[in-house]
């Protein structure tokens, strides 16, 4: 397929048709690469890559990760540090779906692939780790944000999903420290009530999908709440003064969100964003909704600002909207 080179005045969500769940989005040299979680491809490769250059028009590049005998493949996120590039994910291929998900990360010369496995578990004292984001600090320091489960309340904390944090010794290596970063908390983070996990039964509750942006000084962990299927997932966010640590909820309470199902129901469930800085060198945020008849989940993107220290968008949005401009 030949790229799209045309700037568009104006665009509208989804920006690229097909399923593509848990959009990350690469800037490198000046180009988009984009990684999803969606079905593999013909040729036993895993995890779709997209191109573009200006966020709005999409080519398929075909599938990045070179086959590793898995059969399910969740939440890429890649890195490019060296001259090379590490894409982090979950993999599994139990009977129950999402019970048996591990981390790992797999390496490439080039963003399109081929990605090829490292052959380790990034946190093998888990028994389900997905979500992987890797961070790189000013100073240079990755760490990376990745969810595991709690069985236990403490405080406030529900019991179920939660996202936590370390330090990178060196991309293929974490220091084994983690810290957690956000556990559930509020009534909108349910994922499912009298769910079997574990040998128990829980109400469970789920925070994933970690994106770090600084701003002003300051680290804000956006995450999405909820359940990922149904229309109370949405995204909020906690805030920093180190990578590790420690958080803070922001002040409005529940409501203290970023997005989440618009009344009109055009966009359901939006969340697991990832964020970009746009050609216009303004800052996007990309991430999945469900279509009304939730046949799948779609890539969208829009704009955020600030007001003070609280991040802002329309988004979702599902009309006409202005693009990004060089």
């Amino acid at each position: 397929m030949t790229m799209l080179m045309t700037m568009a005045d104006t665009y509208r969500n989804p920006v690229y048709p097909d399923v593509f769940a848990d959009p990350f989005v690469l800037r490198h040299e000046g180009m988009y690469y984009a990684y999803g979680t969606a079905p593999g491809g013909a040729d036993g490769r895993e995890i779709p890559v997209l191109r573009s250059n200006d966020l709005v028009h999409w080519e398929s590049l075909g599938h990045a990760l070179a086959p590793t005998g898995a059969t399910q493949f969740w939440a890429p996120e890649v890195a490019s540090h060296a001259g090379r590039f590490y894409m982090y994910y979950s993999s599994g291929g139990g009977v129950h779906e999402g019970v048996d998900h591990r981390l790992r990360v797999a390496v490439a010369e080039h963003p399109a692939g081929p990605f090829v496995d490292y052959g380790k578990l990034l946190v093998p004292d888990q028994p389900f780790s997905i979500d992987a984001h890797p961070f790189r600090d000013l100073d240079g320091q990755w760490y990376l944000y990745y969810c595991v489960d709690f069985l236990e309340e403490e405080g406030d904390h529900r019991v179920g999903t939660g996202i936590v944090v370390d330090r990178l010794l060196d991309m293929t290596t974490l220091a084994g420290a983690a810290r957690v970063v956000v556990r559930p908390h509020h009534d909108w983070h349910v994922f499912l009530k009298d769910r079997t996990m574990y040998g128990a039964t829980y109400d469970w509750h789920t925070v994933e999908g970690a994106s770090v942006l600084v701003h002003e000084g300051k680290y804000y962990c956006f995450y999405s709440g909820g359940a990922w299927e149904r229309e109370n997932y949405g995204v909020s966010w906690v805030v920093a003064d180190h990578p590790l640590g420690p958080w803070r909820r922001p002040d409005g309470g529940p409501e203290a969100v970023l997005m989440r199902t618009p009344a009109s129901g055009e966009l359901l469930g939006p969340g697991h964003n990832s964020f970009t800085m746009g050609p216009d060198g303004q800052t996007w945020i990309v991430y999945h909704a469900w279509d009304p008849g939730q046949t799948a989940r779609r890539m969208c993107i829009d704009r955020l600002a600030w007001e003070g220290e609280r991040p802002v968008t329309k988004g979702p949005t599902w009309t006409e909207q202005p693009a990004p401009a060089r």
